[in-house]
């Protein structure tokens, strides 16, 4: 009897499942990273002069264990560092010499969230025919403007127009990916966030939103989804002393933390708050400001956390 349970403990029924998805942090800092050009203050230049330790911009990929494939969600300035700090996943597989991943979703057209795509191009990696997910302004953008359309007119990239809210089925529809529109500054293109859907949970990407609206409700992000990342540029008004912040407007942490803090500890801690600026004292562990986060029950992302999806 006591051989027989050996046998069936070490049957597939008893090992250990494969999550459906991995979703890895690969940066959560605004457009620009850390230590930011120009910036002299603390947060970028320690005091002995020396610039603070680098941070990567804000950006995520989804890895599915099953089949190895990967999918990187913008394309940062830090697209090199981030792409090495993937491979070190037991669960990524390269899919060839050409293509680091097997896709590429953009948010929008701001320099921290595709200028990256510089590094698939001719004096680069040179990739083969790699999707480039995005709007359809987006995509017309990439085909009609240089640099961008020599990656287009050599085959680097493939710009792919989505339609917000129809999703698209990758993997044998092991992965599911919707964009929604949000507002934001569209000089070049719309922007849009993700919600990312395997093994029966999802996870909403948004690193970047003007402010919260009642189509776009952080309420209801939480609510209906498992896992939430969104804006935290900046943690409250106070943090730029002589800039006008309501020219640069995105939700403030302590907004979003008072929209939500009447919902159970469970749902609150569905959501990460990620893209902050170089001078979001949130950044830094053990602050006052993230002593506060933790303390109202959400999380910062930080680089190199996996999520689990379909656990």
């Amino acid at each position: 009897m006591f051989f027989g349970l050996l046998l069936l403990l070490g049957s597939p029924y008893f090992a250990a499942a494969e999550p459906a998805a991995e979703v890895v942090v690969l940066g959560n800092v605004q457009d620009a990273g850390l230590p930011q050009l120009g910036c002299e203050r603390r947060c970028c230049v320690r005091e002995d002069g020396a610039p603070q330790s680098r941070r990567f911009t804000a950006s995520i990929a989804v890895v599915l264990p099953a089949s190895g494939r990967s999918f990187l969600f913008d394309a940062t300035p830090d697209v090199r560092e981030q792409i090495a700090l993937l491979s070190r996943r037991p669960s990524y597989q390269r899919p060839n010499a050409r293509r680091p991943v097997d896709g590429v979703f953009l948010t929008h057209a701001h320099m921290g969230h595709y200028t990256g795509l510089m590094h698939f191009g001719f004096e680069a990696m040179a990739t083969r025919d790699l999707p480039v997910y995005c709007s359809e302004r987006f995509a017309s953008y990439l085909r009609e403007n240089g640099p961008w359309s020599q990656l287009v007119s050599m085959s680097n990239i493939v710009p792919t127009a989505m339609m917000p809210g129809e999703p698209l089925s990758l993997s044998d529809e092991v992965l599911r990916v919707t964009s929604f529109l949000v507002p934001h500054r569209d000089e070049y293109s719309d922007t849009v966030g993700y919600r990312i859907e395997a093994g029966g949970e999802s996870l909403i990407f948004l690193p970047d939103i003007d402010r919260w609206t009642e189509d776009i409700d952080v309420r209801r992000l939480v609510e209906e989804n498992d896992h939430v990342l969104v804006d935290a540029t900046f943690y409250s008004n106070d943090e730029l002393p002589g800039r006008d912040l309501a020219a640069i407007p995105h939700p403030r942490i302590v907004d979003t933390m008072a929209c939500l803090a009447d919902l159970p500890a469970e749902r609150r801690a569905r959501l990460r708050f990620t893209h902050l600026n170089h001078s979001n004292p949130a950044l830094q562990p053990g602050s006052e400001s993230r002593r506060a986060i933790e303390a109202a029950g959400f999380r910062v992302a930080e680089t190199g956390d996996v999520i689990r999806l379909g656990r």
